[in-house]
């Protein structure tokens, strides 16, 4: 219990005393004297002690009747033989300005020793002469441990290599570091309070659901890779963020009250796209590996070349088409005019199924003027084609158009080359709900256009034997 020297005598305070005069003063002093984190405990112009808190009498186990009214420390909480220069140090902030901080080596009750970090500071009387002196002490290493806190946090709203993000309980940043807002694309006080909404173009409901799962059932044992799109200036970004969450309380409450979540992420954007990279090469290469694995067991080397057609379809086309070059194949430069084109192959367009035959008849296919199929053939390149940001109805006619499905959105045409020879065109055909095709997936359906126009070349040659004589 909090005690105080008062009209030259020395007595516990407390809220059983209520028939001493100003007894509700110096019962709100005791209650908030004993309610402090910190020890506490002064001392007169003489250097007699004049209050001593509940903690103080933690620290050191000497209860507030035993240590009020004693002069000075020495003998009970200082060794003699340090209590001159101790009091000394102490007495000295009474003539000092501002507050003075100390370390000195206290003793306990039991006669142990402490190591405690003290701050005292002069305490005036009514015509402002120093009329005693207060000190605030605590044990250095809980002292120390508070220092730490408070510099990691200020390190991590200012020095952080990840992004650091204090979301409130309403799911709206309230302190945010400078670099969550350069990921997020704007400054560190524009972004507070605002939606994540207005920050995000996408991922907001995966976000938030993990901040509200925090909220209510706490952190998630391991982090979490959210894929992001960011708003900026430029358009939006596409970003993978590898993302951990704690729930924050407040450690002043008796019950655990949230008071938001603490987001920490670091953009794995690279990381995830070289990731899905090397899985799709890999997968790739499997495929290719299957399909000549079952293409050499085809005894017809036209069923091959379905074969491959089949395989490639797998994570990588909705529909494809083999068309031939009508009259055979052609040499690099010796076409006498338009090349015109007969379809041998298609996957099915209204079901999912194996490829079959088609154009028994070898009748060419309409196919207009600049078509990419006709651009690739006469190229010998790769050729690729996207209907665009449309609506749907003139997507549908795009595609009728050139003579494909009608929910064809994306093409790619590759050329099929043998033995320096332009024999024809596969075309790979993406609807909607697919990616644009890019420059890595035009090496792939090159690489399958390799091993088709091997089995065509094949079969050619095949039928060649066969009506010799």
């Amino acid at each position: 219990m909090s005690a105080s020297r008062r009209s030259g005598t020395t007595g516990e305070l407390g809220p059983d005393e209520p028939g001493r005069e100003g007894s509700d003063g110096s019962d709100l002093l005791a209650a908030l004297l004993d309610g402090m984190d910190a020890a506490l405990c002064a001392f007169d112009a003489d250097g007699v002690v004049t209050h001593w808190n509940r903690e103080a009498e933690r620290i050191l186990g000497w209860t507030a009747a035993e240590a009020v009214g004693r002069r000075g420390l020495a003998g009970w909480a200082v060794r003699s033989a340090d209590a001159e220069e101790v009091e000394g140090r102490l007495m000295s902030a009474m003539h000092a300005p501002g507050r003075q901080v100390h370390e000195f080596a206290l003793l306990t009750k039991d006669g142990g020793r402490v190591l405690v970090r003290t701050q005292s500071a002069a305490v005036r009387g009514p015509d402002g002469k120093p009329a005693g002196v207060y000190c605030a002490f605590s044990e250095v290493h809980v002292q120390i441990d508070l220092e730490r806190s408070i510099a990691l946090s200020e390190a991590l709203f200012e020095d952080a290599s990840w992004g650091v993000v204090l979301v409130d309980a309403d799911l709206r940043p309230a302190v945010v570091n400078a670099h969550a807002a350069r990921a997020l694309g704007t400054g560190r006080t524009s972004v507070l309070g605002r939606p994540l909404g207005e920050l995000l173009a996408q991922g907001v409901e995966e976000l938030e659901s993990a901040l509200t799962h925090v909220l209510a059932e706490g952190a998630p044992p391991a982090p979490a890779e959210i894929w992001v799109a960011v708003r900026t200036p430029e358009g939006e970004r596409r970003r993978c963020w590898r993302s951990g969450f704690l729930r924050l309380s407040s450690p002043l409450a008796e019950e655990p009250v949230p008071l938001g979540v603490g987001w920490l992420f670091q953009d794995v954007t690279e990381a995830k796209q070289r990731e899905q990279e090397a899985a799709l090469l890999r997968f790739r290469a499997q495929q290719l590996h299957r399909a000549a694995r079952a293409a050499a067991e085809c005894e017809d080397p036209g069923e091959a070349a379905t074969v491959h057609l089949d395989f490639a379809l797998a994570g990588f086309a909705d529909h494809a088409l083999i068309d031939r070059v009508a009259g055979g194949a052609v040499q690099d430069g010796a076409a006498g005019g338009p090349v015109r084109l007969v379809r041998v192959a298609a996957t099915p367009s209204g079901a999912p199924g194996p490829s079959g035959f088609a154009g028994q008849a070898g009748l060419p296919v309409r196919y207009g003027t600049g078509h990419p199929a006709l651009q690739c053939a006469e190229r010998a390149g790769a050729v690729r084609a996207s209907a665009g940001a449309v609506p749907a109805e003139e997507a549908r006619a795009w595609a009728l158009a050139r003579q494909w499905p009608p929910d064809v959105v994306h093409a790619l045409c590759a050329a099929l080359r043998s033995r320096g020879r332009t024999l024809g065109v596969v075309t790979f055909l993406r609807g909607a709900g697919r990616s644009a095709f890019e420059r890595s997936d035009a090496t792939y359906a090159e690489d399958v256009a390799v091993r088709i126009a091997a089995a065509l070349d094949l079969a050619e040659l095949a039928a060649s034997a066969g009506e010799r004589p």
